[in-house]
């Protein structure tokens, strides 16, 4: 059976080199813009434990889609209506528009497809608020509305484009769904590597069952996380340890190693946390019962 045409279309899209050059500008404007921090990690969503970004595409979507359906059914008394949802959308754009380069340059820099849908994503996105701004203007100049209508018909368009592609990102790609979400759970004690081989303070990856642990030995305590970063997969045992907490290399979350809890953004949820014991030389782990603490 063939793949779906609008499948098909995004994953075209996906393949299109010609894209990076622009990307890549926009990344490094992206990356120098909003560094790890307070900002990027109230950005990310870290305060509500789950990605910002889809929750606050609702607002314009749904104000803009019910203006479209008011200039379609509600008459002339509606008009006054529709106006005003669309400018609630308008102005709803940018914090929008914000979170949604945070959550693609977190991805773009190390997939392709997801770097090239996720411009061709924003761009639709930019000209749907920009037909939708011409509307608004419009329908403020002209007491006839039929032309802001037609800009709003146009860029109801745009947006379903964005959002289809928005949609490819998140279900066929999996961007923004927790790197761990689909590792395998070991309930079970799990033996690993000599307590001999563990240096103190030192992270290191072992695998338990097939999955990648971290392990950082602490005086008499061991303390284990899943090994891949829930925010992008990145290799926590190659980031660094200090103060009771690793930072992750890629984008620079911070875990607390006693229970995987955020302590910096852009992660929005927990790291799955391992509990630890030495028996008969031999560093064993085990998946804590609650592992999103």
């Amino acid at each position: 059976m063939e793949r779906p045409v609008l499948h098909r279309l995004a994953h075209e899209v996906g393949e299109l080199e010609s894209l990076d050059p622009p990307a890549r500008r926009l990344l490094d404007l992206a990356h120098r813009a909003i560094r790890p921090g307070r900002l990027r990690s109230t950005l990310s969503g870290t305060f509500l434990g789950h990605s910002l970004h889809p929750l606050l595409t609702d607002v314009p979507i749904g104000t803009w889609t019910s203006a479209l359906v008011l200039d379609a059914v509600g008459g002339r008394d509606s008009r006054a209506a529709a106006r005003r949802l669309i400018a609630t959308g308008i102005l709803a754009s940018l914090p929008t528009a914000t979170t949604g380069a945070v959550e693609w340059a977190d991805s773009a820099d190390r997939r392709a497809s997801t770097r090239r849908i996720g411009l061709v994503h924003a761009a639709a996105n930019v000209a749907a608020l920009a037909l939708f701004s011409a509307s608004y203007l419009a329908r403020r100049r002209d007491r006839d509305d039929r032309r802001g209508r037609a800009l709003a018909l146009v860029g109801g368009a745009a947006l379903g484009v964005g959002g289809h592609l928005g949609g490819h990102l998140s279900y066929v790609n999996g961007e923004g769904v927790a790197a761990t979400s689909f590792e395998p759970g070991r309930f079970e004690w799990t033996p690993t590597l000599p307590v001999a081989e563990l240096a103190a303070k030192h992270p290191t990856c072992v695998l338990a069952g097939g999955v990648p642990v971290l392990l950082v030995r602490a005086g008499e305590r061991i303390e284990a996380l899943a090994n891949r970063c829930n925010h992008r997969g990145g290799p926590l045992h190659e980031g660094a340890v200090s103060g009771g907490s690793v930072t992750c290399p890629w984008h620079g979350s911070r875990f607390r190693l006693t229970d995987g809890s955020v302590e910096r953004g852009p992660a929005s949820s927990p790291q799955p946390a391992f509990e630890a014991r030495v028996r008969d030389g031999r560093v064993e782990v085990r998946q804590k019962t609650d592992p999103t603490p």
